[in-house]
């Protein structure tokens, strides 16, 4: 799985690309199509991440205990 923000500088840079007057119907229309992927991905990982913020915020934790999520698992296949 790429870095959140790798992924968010590819997003970027498929929305500049798109913005150009000369680019091409067809591959505006790939620009978009990665873009959409890239954009429910990265919800997807929000949508996780709060979810262990909200979990480590509302869970007592002994003062000599860290807790462990695995927040960034590679193990969902994420390219």
């Amino acid at each position: 799985m790429k870095k959140i923000e790798e992924r968010l500088e590819r997003l970027e840079e498929l929305s500049e690309e798109i913005r150009n007057p000369d680019i091409a119907l067809e591959e505006a229309l790939a620009f978009f199509e990665e873009g959409i992927k890239l954009a429910k991905n990265l919800e997807k990982d929000l949508d996780k991440i709060e979810g262990k913020i909200q979990i480590l915020m509302n869970q007592p934790a002994a003062p000599d205990e860290k807790p462990e999520l695995e927040l960034f698992s590679d193990t969902d296949g994420d390219a």
